[in-house]
């Protein structure tokens, strides 16, 4: 007799599920596999460089897991309710300045977005969230400054504040000229766990450890994000070690080098198929860097590929209509080539 449990479906869809859930872990132990195979010294050196770079990165990680547990913890980002509130202006400014420093994840992100459109908050605002918010986050910043520096972090931070309000600038006058009047695709609601935090923001809860289900919510929050974090940041480092290995020097500064504004229009376009996660671009592009990457054209890769990514993109893309997606990527890039052209002027000066 056959056993159920074994029948080919139902392996495939384990197969399925245990590939969903661990693709991340899955592609660096493959790589790894496949070094020792076809290259067993560059299998070793790149596990190794693997491991180091975590442990030099280790303590900005614990303070970004730490943030990340606190904001959840605390309720902390409910603040991001009094964002949308007062005249169209100022709800541009501080919608970007929000979604800068806000701790959304993707999940959050999408039914917030949706709760907001659907409640009548302006497409403008939303837009400044929007665009800022896949860029920068608490988390963000901390390791931003580990794995490149504090400029860099300060300097990222603040293309994600400026691209919001300067997305929102241009959607506000579009509004005005009577364009994107119903930007949400048919049968948007308002609903999902992020939206609840719009129509009903509930108080901050700064003595979290004092609620057993708050201290509940920050060690979970604590270990997916250790998870997270640690999962991506492996592969990255694997791959800034083959790429360290393998890419000529000579290569990266003809094609990403100089000073012109070649390099940064290339990393703009580059950055949208290219990236592969905010915190693994990090170590990518510090590898780039230093095998002579303009600091410019690594800004604009960064700030291209995160509101580009396939996360956010499809979040736009499901909710909004195409031609608020067109407006989207079009602002994106824009103010990618924009961020990154300031800051190869700024360190230069």
């Amino acid at each position: 007799m056959t056993d159920s449990t074994l029948t080919a479906p139902s392996l495939r869809a384990t197969f399925v599920h245990v590939w969903r859930d661990h693709r991340v872990w899955l592609a660096s132990a493959l790589i790894l596999i496949a070094l020792a195979v076809f290259d067993t010294p560059q299998a070793a050196d790149s596990a190794g460089f693997a491991v180091g770079a975590l442990l030099r990165t280790a303590p900005f990680l614990i303070l970004s897991i730490a943030i990340a547990a606190w904001a959840n913890a605390t309720g902390a980002d409910n603040l991001i309710a009094k964002a949308f509130t007062g005249a169209p202006i100022l709800m541009i400014g501080l919608g970007a300045l929000a979604g800068g420093i806000s701790p959304f994840c993707s999940c959050g992100v999408i039914p917030l977005i949706a709760a907001l459109l659907a409640m009548g908050v302006p497409l403008s605002a939303v837009m400044a969230f929007w665009l800022a918010s896949p860029i920068m986050d608490p988390s963000m910043f901390v390791l931003t400054a580990g794995v490149l520096d504090i400029e860099f972090a300060i300097a990222k931070t603040v293309a994600a504040i400026g691209l919001g309000i300067f997305g929102g600038s241009v959607v506000h006058l579009l509004l005005n000229s009577g364009a994107f009047a119903d930007p949400l695709r048919d049968g948007i609601g308002n609903g999902g766990c992020g939206g609840s935090k719009i129509r009903a923001p509930k108080p901050v809860v700064w003595r979290f450890w004092t609620e057993a289900e708050r201290r509940t919510k920050f060690g979970k929050t604590a270990i997916n994000t250790m998870l997270f974090l640690a999962k991506w940041l492996t592969l990255a480092f694997i791959l800034e070690s083959l790429m360290l290995a393998w890419i000529p020097a000579e290569t990266v500064t003809a094609a990403l080098g100089g000073e012109g504004l070649l390099p940064i229009l290339t990393a703009t376009l580059v950055g949208v198929p290219a990236y592969l996660n905010g915190y693994a671009a990090l170590p990518l592009v510090g590898g780039l860097i230093g095998q002579g990457m303009a600091p410019g054209a690594g800004m604009a890769f960064l700030v291209a590929g995160g509101v580009t990514s396939i996360p956010a993109a499809m979040a736009v893309w499901a909710l909004a209509k195409p031609q608020v997606f067109a407006l989207y990527i079009g602002l994106s890039l824009s103010g990618a080539f924009a961020s990154g052209l300031l800051f190869q002027l700024w360190t230069m000066a």
